[in-house]
């Protein structure tokens, strides 16, 4: 929500029902490595939770997902669904729209984690896209700014440690989680990983939906 990363015509905010959003994601890449995982946001099925629906020029729509598919499926613990979203704008009007789901088969899936396991591994880990306490610090913002509150993500920030939170320079911020990220180093917690040759299990499901996508003549 806070980083889209693609050109879109108009972003709503939205609701979808019969979806949670929770840390139910390891991760080894955008927000931690194999030898100290993080954790990030998914949507898993139950409840329902509030965001951002992003509307694209349909001549932008093939290069959008290309580049959510390159970014979200790196070992395919997401699976590409339609699903039903209604807008939070004053009409009330349902859209369907693409999101990436939680595939609970996937090794990377955490499934409901104690909050105490949670912080610990959100604290203790950063990977290519920076710590992975930035990213909850800037996802709660984000939702904040909507209206949107949800009592476990900020149940987790205040876990984190209110001051840290309360940094508004994004230089201040990153120089704190950075410095989390070593403290915490020796608190490792052991999470499954993906073994040698399960990678092709899971990220057919890219090449699957490149398929399904209609040609252009």
């Amino acid at each position: 929500m806070w980083r889209p990363g693609f050109e879109f015509e108009e972003a709503l905010p939205a609701r979808v029902e019969g979806w949670r959003r929770g840390f139910y994601i390891y991760s080894t890449h955008h927000r931690g490595t194999h030898a100290r995982p993080g954790l990030v946001l998914g949507l898993d099925r139950g409840g329902a939770c509030g965001g951002v629906a992003f509307r694209i020029a349909p001549d932008r729509a093939a290069t959008t997902l290309g580049y959510l598919r390159a970014r979200e499926q790196i070992n395919g613990v997401y699976r590409e669904q339609t699903i039903s979203a209604r807008l939070e704008d004053g009409t009330g009007r349902r859209v369907r729209a693409i999101a990436f789901v939680a595939e609970r088969t996937h090794p990377s899936y955490a499934g409901q984690l104690p909050l105490t396991t949670q912080i610990r591994l959100i604290r203790g880990a950063s990977g290519i896209s920076g710590p992975n306490l930035h990213y909850l610090i800037n996802t709660v913002r984000q939702l904040d700014a909507l209206g949107v509150r949800e009592q476990e993500l900020s149940r987790l920030l205040v876990l984190a440690g209110p001051h840290i939170c309360r940094k508004e320079a994004a230089h201040y911020l990153h120089r704190t989680t950075q410095a989390l990220v070593h403290h915490c180093l020796a608190n490792r917690v052991k999470v499954p990983l993906m073994r040698k040759g399960e990678r092709r299990r899971f990220t057919h499901r890219i090449q699957m939906a490149e398929w399904a996508r209609p040609s252009k003549g």
